[in-house]
């Protein structure tokens, strides 16, 4: 899962061409000489992906195996280019929190942007590293994750108690917090399933 580049443009109704306020990019995957190519690439098809997105609409364009997400907001819009496996859901969140922070670094100044800005803006840049994994903009995806994770633990440390030598029977029989009770119960219900088993 990897992000390639994020962009913020006005792309107004009334404007003829969407004018760029902010670019990030990392190309450091591509090769050296193919590097201002795929720059050049990134803002051609990012203004004509945000100039096709109408006011309060996202999208997703799909080519090989990158996909170029867009939401313009009113005519604020931000454009990713994530590869293929980065999760839809995560990447419209994403671009959500891009134009809440464009919005609070520079309130409405962008509608009257009459063309590029090639002044760097800090956020986008750390923005991009950090969202690299998807779980940074999805919180959601971010607490199934870490169910998985604690579902992994317990079984492994309940395997861990298991794979030390010491049987489960054993350990019942020497338990003194179980009455007599619940002690025949599990070596009832253990006699009654071990009849069942098919190996």
């Amino acid at each position: 899962m990897k992000i390639t580049a994020l962009l913020v443009l006005k792309a107004a109704p009334e404007a003829s061409d969407p004018v760029i306020l902010a670019n990030a990019s990392d190309v450091s995957h591509f090769g050296y000489f193919q590097r201002s190519s795929v720059k050049e690439f990134v803002v051609f098809v990012g203004r004509t992906v945000a100039s096709r997105t109408p006011p309060s609409q996202r999208q997703s364009v799909q080519h090989e195996e990158y996909k170029v997400h867009a939401y313009n907001r009113n005519g604020l819009c931000a454009v990713g280019f994530m590869d293929d496996h980065y999760p839809v859901r995560s990447a419209f969140s994403l671009l959500n929190q891009v134009i809440d922070e464009y919005q609070k670094s520079f309130g409405e100044t962008w509608r009257s942007a009459k063309e590029d800005s090639a002044q760097p803006w800090p956020y986008l840049a750390e923005a991009l590293t950090k969202f690299q994994d998807p779980a940074e903009a999805d919180k959601l995806l971010k607490i199934q994750r870490e169910l998985d994770e604690t579902k992994i633990i317990l079984h492994k440390t309940i395997d861990s108690v298991l794979a030390r030598g010491e049987k489960l029977d054993s350990l019942v029989e020497k338990s003194s917090d179980l009455s007599m009770a619940s002690q025949m119960f599990y070596k009832q219900a253990k006699k009654t399933n071990s009849c069942c088993t098919i190996l």
